[in-house]
């Protein structure tokens, strides 16, 4: 990300650019500041866009061959086009030759470094991935945002609600603008206004969940799942979630008998570092032959509605009744 700023502050542009990665949130903001940095907003000659599996490779060599019109370069943005994955034997041999006067901004979800696509990018151009930000990246971020708008927080209202955001930089954004519009007028922002207006992520509605069944308390472990059916999630991605909860849980128990530090056990778990906190204290709430009984419980059920014998429904239900009474 530096490198892209250090080229639009000094306008020495690539001919191509890869941004990839989960957090689709800065590669949008860094697609916009590319952009505007090439192309004037009023531009719409120099500006092209194309989207999805079914681009013609040829079209875009044609256009990055036409000479852009009153203007340096000519912008030529492509997303989700699959080349990364699937291949573009055209656009990889033609990428090392293209014309100074045109730019290629890839935007793609998946890439393989393996792929003729990738490795001509990154010997043409630049290729920037956008990974799930660190626990002290958000904060730093989060609170210069809140500093602009003459707002303040206490760490623990912040963990609370970075507990309930996870750290997905586009649902940060759009809870914490829910917080600055309910907490209008007032300068600090407090536990009361996070648990009023913040929506917990499905992952973070399973792990309350869980946390539920830990604590044995079945009827808000019930109210949770069924908060989540009323939502319109599918039964069978809930039972995953949960099994995926469990595996996260006997995975840290088994990390912290090892005596492995907390950004170890964050990457190998593939949780955010801030989450390991909350979720070990969770996985003591649980024996861990119970954890293994219950994610084999898990797989037992989800065979059974395979086979139909059980209703999908039913099949989650019998798993959060049967644990959070039993483990």
């Amino acid at each position: 990300m530096k490198k892209i700023d250090e080229d639009i502050k000094t306008g020495s542009f690539q001919k191509v650019y890869l941004f990839y990665g989960c957090e689709d949130y800065l590669k949008q903001q860094y697609k916009q500041k590319l952009r505007q940095a090439l192309v004037p907003p009023e531009d719409t000659m120099n500006l092209a866009r194309y989207e999805g599996k079914n681009i013609n490779p040829l079209e875009i060599i044609d256009l990055a061959e036409t000479m852009p019109f009153f203007a340096m370069r000519r912008l030529i943005i492509i997303e989700d086009s699959g080349f990364f994955k699937s291949g573009c034997d055209e656009l990889a041999g033609y990428l090392p030759q293209m014309p100074s006067s045109a730019c290629i901004l890839f935007v793609e979800s998946e890439v393989d470094k393996r792929s003729k696509m990738y490795k001509a990018v990154a010997k043409a151009g630049s290729v920037t991935e956008f990974g799930e930000q660190k626990e002290d990246l958000l904060i730093r971020w989060i609170l210069g945002r809140l500093k602009k708008e003459n707002k303040k927080i206490t760490r623990p209202v912040l963990s609370l609600f970075l507990s309930k955001t996870g750290g997905d930089m586009s649902y940060i954004d759009k809870e914490l603008e829910k917080v600055l519009c309910y907490t209008l007028g007032r300068e600090v922002i407090g536990e009361a206004d996070v648990e009023a207006v913040c929506s917990p992520q499905v992952t973070n509605q399973i792990f309350e969940m869980v946390n539920a069944i830990g604590k044995r308390q079945q009827k808000k472990a019930l109210s949770l799942y069924y908060d989540l059916v009323a939502l319109k999630e599918p039964p069978m991605r809930i039972l995953y979630l949960i099994n995926r909860q469990f595996r996260i849980l006997l995975d840290l128990k088994s990390m912290k008998k090892a005596g492995l530090d907390q950004k170890t056990m964050a990457a190998k778990a593939g949780i955010p570092p801030f989450a390991v906190k909350r979720n070990l204290e969770q996985a003591d709430t649980f024996t861990e032959s119970g954890l293994k009984q219950a994610m084999e419980e898990g797989i037992s059920l989800e065979t059974d509605f395979k086979t139909g014998r059980l209703a999908e429904q039913i099949a989650v239900e019998l798993l959060i009744v049967r644990y959070s009474g039993a483990i």
